[in-house]
């Protein structure tokens, strides 16, 4: 029996090293279905989900949200060293490991206190393992302590360098493509600048930010629950967007720059498929459409009037119903499980952008932009 309970304790001991490696250090996915890691965000997720449902959709619900993504990593934190305690104390027990305040053999909870002040480091000294064998195993788990606490303490710079590339792309966003970003203001906004050419290098940038935005959540998933600083901005909204506008100008806009629009609608759609891939999301079918066939037209119309060449009829509809077929329902699936609003193609209404207003203003003075801005005519 106390080989059975040694051989457990060393494979928890081992299991938790492993998932903490996989998770902050191993620059690449892993596929195996039972880790701790993802035991653990499956749960804790569900939990935390169910509860921000019971919030109205709003800034409460997203300020809720937004707590799960540092939180959840700290509580995982917490969940590899107390495993890894209690494994360790459980080897010390199936050993038998005489101490010097217990000649009569010592009970779990004192070798748990054992496991608790040396994986610690704490030095308190009150218990201490008198045999060879339990001192090897001591100054064993206290290396191990003090060595796992650093290297797990010591990647997050790299995770929230990350999560800050990602987060400043997605706010030059704002004065491009509107708040929330939309591919009908993008164009607009472009056309009424007389430079479809720009939409070259704005590809280009977003071409590499989706590649590194794939690369980044592959390595850390727990990234995913991070929220930008806006309620009204996402990394997905942003993914939509740009996929938006990849479609719009392969498909209906005469002149656009089609080989750049090509390659960054290629990686972007990879992201996204491999997103769902990796958080077993399903692909689910929008309902009710997000541009439906007399948004379309809302949309030509809108962009003639600033001056874009379109193509008409067919040659526009049904290839761009074929493009979004192929990244709609992986982003609405995402959308579905983290609680994320596709923004849509084209809005209802004009929009305020971030940059025109302030939290300030509206509670001080009441007003909700910048005086003599409004809707899109610094654009024009």
């Amino acid at each position: 029996m106390w080989l059975l309970l040694s051989l457990v304790s060393v494979g928890l001991i081992l299991a938790f090293l492993l998932d903490g490696f996989e998770t902050m250090i191993l620059p690449r996915r892993v596929t195996r279905p039972y880790r701790i890691a993802r035991l653990f965000y499956r749960y804790a997720w569900m939990v935390w989900r169910a509860a921000a449902l019971g919030f109205k959709p709003g800034k409460r619900r997203e300020a809720f949200l937004s707590i799960f993504g540092p939180l959840s990593l700290l509580l995982l934190f917490v969940v590899w060293i107390v495993g890894l305690m209690v494994a360790f104390a459980l080897l010390y027990w199936s050993l038998g490991t005489p101490l010097n305040t217990a000649p009569d053999g010592a009970s779990l909870a004192t070798y748990l206190y054992l496991s608790s002040n040396t994986f610690l480091t704490l030095g308190v000294g009150d218990v201490a393992p008198l045999a060879p064998v339990g001192r090897f195993l001591v100054v064993l788990e206290a290396g191990v302590g003090f060595g796992f606490i650093a290297v797990i303490i010591g990647y997050l710079p790299v995770l929230y360098q990350a999560f800050s590339r990602r987060e400043v792309t997605i706010s030059l966003l704002d004065a491009r493509a509107g708040s929330p970003p939309s591919a009908g203001q993008f164009l607009r906004r472009l056309a009424l600048a007389k430079n479809l050419q720009a939409a070259d290098a704005f590809l280009a940038e977003w071409e590499r930010w989706a590649a590194e935005l794939l690369e980044s959540h592959l390595s850390f998933p727990v990234l995913s629950y991070y929220r930008s600083q806006h309620d009204n901005q996402s990394w997905l909204a942003a993914l939509t967007a740009v996929l938006d506008i990849c479609a719009l100008l392969l498909t209906a806009v005469k002149g656009a720059p089609r080989f750049q629009a090509q390659m960054t609608f290629a990686m972007a759609r990879h992201a996204a498929v491999d997103l769902s891939l990796i958080f077993r999301t399903p692909p689910l079918a929008t309902d009710p459409d997000r541009f439906p066939a007399d948004r379309l037209e809302q949309l030509a119309a809108m962009l003639r009037e600033a001056g874009l060449e379109l193509r008409d009829g067919p040659a526009v509809a049904t290839p761009l119903m074929q493009l979004r077929a192929m990244y709609e329902p992986f982003l609405n699936g995402l959308a579905q499980r983290f609680l994320f609003a596709l923004p849509p193609v084209l809005a209802d209404h004009v929009t305020v952008d971030n940059w025109q207003t302030s939290a300030w203003m509206r509670r001080t003075a009441g007003i909700g932009r910048l005086p003599g801005v409004a809707g899109d005519e610094h654009f024009e």
